[in-house]
């Protein structure tokens, strides 16, 4: 059997993504072919040097180019996107050649705390400011509409009273941590 060869698109530190490398190291039916990163001083780009993984810098503007996108994933004999940490809208041209295909990470429980502008910290802070006692992670089918794909999974974690920002950060990163490869390979393998 052919394995899944998965693209992790990343702009930020690249947790998410080398926790995906080392879990899918020497995996059966799942393997981590590809880096892409919009940002050439994010440290994705040297985190993932140390395991061999290739990285592709991409300006803003080849971000936004669908087919070129798409070239860059065939070049590399993709059949999978997973989304970490990737702050740029994914072009519709990519979206319908990876139907189903594409799986992001958002640190809430959608519907709630998602769409544009709502990323990393400003989930968190709106998760607090609005007094939730419940948030977690989603992941989700990429659609043209930010965090608004199928539901694939979501981790549920209660708030604890008076945590903090860094608490809450922390503790929604041990949960991406814990469940996002599982979620990753469960999904890339009823896919395949």
């Amino acid at each position: 059997m052919q394995k899944t060869r998965l693209a992790i698109f990343a702009s930020g530190a690249g947790s998410n993504a080398v926790n995906l490398i080392t879990y899918f190291k020497d995996h059966p039916f799942v393997e981590v072919k590809l880096i892409v990163c919009n940002r050439p001083n994010a440290p994705v780009v040297q985190r993932v040097k140390e395991y061999n993984v290739p990285c592709v810098l991409i300006t803003n503007d080849e971000a936004t180019d669908g087919q070129s996108l798409i070239d860059l994933m065939e070049k590399h004999d993709i059949n999978g996107i997973v989304l970490a940490g990737y702050l740029r809208q994914i072009p519709k041209e990519l979206i319908a050649h990876f139907a189903d295909r594409m799986i992001n990470l958002h640190p809430s429980l959608l519907p709630k705390y998602g769409g544009p502008g709502m990323y990393g910290d400003r989930v968190h802070e709106a998760v607090l400011a609005n007094h939730e006692q419940l948030t977690g992670i989603t992941i989700h089918l990429v659609s043209e509409e930010y965090d608004k794909g199928a539901i694939l999974e979501q981790v549920e974690f209660p708030i604890p009273k008076n945590m903090n920002l860094a608490e809450l950060k922390s503790a929604i990163h041990s949960i991406e941590q814990a469940h996002f490869p599982l979620i990753v390979e469960r999904t890339f393998n009823q896919i395949t």
